[in-house]
């Protein structure tokens, strides 16, 4: 069977999420340490009260894995403004059943959709964290002939003549593109500037957009030699945070970021937090916040790789953690 390489990763990763546990693969910000979810969560709260504290409105998340994130985010937003949380209606982005059944669990007031169309209209605050880089992509190879697109045949890559209209770049140049995140971040858009609200987009990706081939698999908590083997291992790309912010400012919104995930966590005091928690606890337990805090932080490790960006509707004030 020959299927374009967005075709082939949309049903590899369908078959991944359905048949293995991703967290024994790899490790989010949230499964790291839970001062990232409740950052999360005051920033949720400073937005919402920024937005005019409507009541209700919709808090969302796409791509919310196990429900880590939401549910130290939900805590913190309950001890820091209770009439944020009562003003809540929980709603969940999420393909996977076996997923959806441990969400339905861990967070039962909240409803579970298969897309963002699903959600119903009215001011809306969105959390994607490590959504956008599972979402498929294209491949563009230039060759001397002209420009060729990846396809994925019984295992193997293949390429044939582009359709598309690309711009002109040396021989043996890859461009990437995603069409889900495009439409994606459309969608939002149009719906943030229409009805109000705001989009905390974290993931991993350059600043600006570069060519190159990024799509890589993990496997056993480690990257691995990338496999054409439907499901057997979470295939990711780098997002194009350049190309989404001006996609989204286009819809109408206003955009800011991306900016490193280290600056972002500083800007909302994850150092503080650290030395908080740190002063109540055990000496390992102390030095494990600590750890997990420099991973997040430090440029070298996810401070550096992992980007924020958000999207708001542009009567609101530039949010917490992007210098003005």
């Amino acid at each position: 069977m020959i299927e374009r390489l967005d075709e082939f990763m949309a049903r590899a990763n369908a078959a991944y999420y359905a048949t293995r546990d991703p967290f024994a693969d790899f490790t989010t910000s949230p499964e790291i340490s839970q001062i990232f979810g409740e950052l999360i969560g005051l920033w949720v709260g400073c937005v919402w009260q920024s937005m005019g504290s409507p009541n209700p409105f919709i808090l969302a998340e796409a791509g919310p894995g196990r429900g880590t994130l939401m549910s130290d985010a939900l805590r913190a937003i309950m001890k820091a403004l209770p009439a944020c949380r009562t003003a809540i209606s929980l709603h969940l982005v999420e393909t996977s059943a076996r997923l959806g059944a441990v969400l339905a669990e861990r967070l039962p007031d909240a409803l579970i959709h298969k897309g963002l169309d699903d959600i119903p209209q009215g001011p809306i605050i969105l959390i994607g964290n490590e959504f956008l880089d599972a979402l498929p992509i294209r491949q563009f190879v230039c060759r001397n002939a002209g420009w060729m697109e990846r396809y994925v045949d019984n295992g193997q890559f293949i390429e044939r003549p582009a359709v598309d209209d690309l711009p002109s770049h040396p021989v043996g140049t890859v461009l990437e593109r995603c069409d889900g995140a495009a439409e994606f971040i459309d969608q939002l858009s149009c719906r943030i500037a229409r009805s109000g609200g705001a989009a905390l987009l974290i993931d991993y990706g350059p600043s600006e957009s570069a060519p190159g081939d990024t799509l890589q698999a993990i496997s056993h908590g480690r990257f691995s030699p990338l496999t054409l083997e439907p499901g057997t291992a979470d295939l990711t790309a780098h997002v194009d945070f350049a190309a989404l912010a001006a996609r989204g400012r286009k819809a109408g919104c206003s955009v800011s970021g991306p900016v490193p995930q280290g600056v972002f966590l500083a800007c909302l005091g994850i150092h503080e937090r650290t030395a908080q928690l740190g002063k109540a606890a055990k000496a390992q337990d102390a030095l494990n916040l600590l750890a997990a805090t420099r991973r997040l932080t430090s440029p070298e490790a996810m401070g550096g790789l992992f980007k924020a960006m958000a999207i708001r509707h542009p009567e609101l004030a530039i949010p917490p953690g992007f210098p003005a």
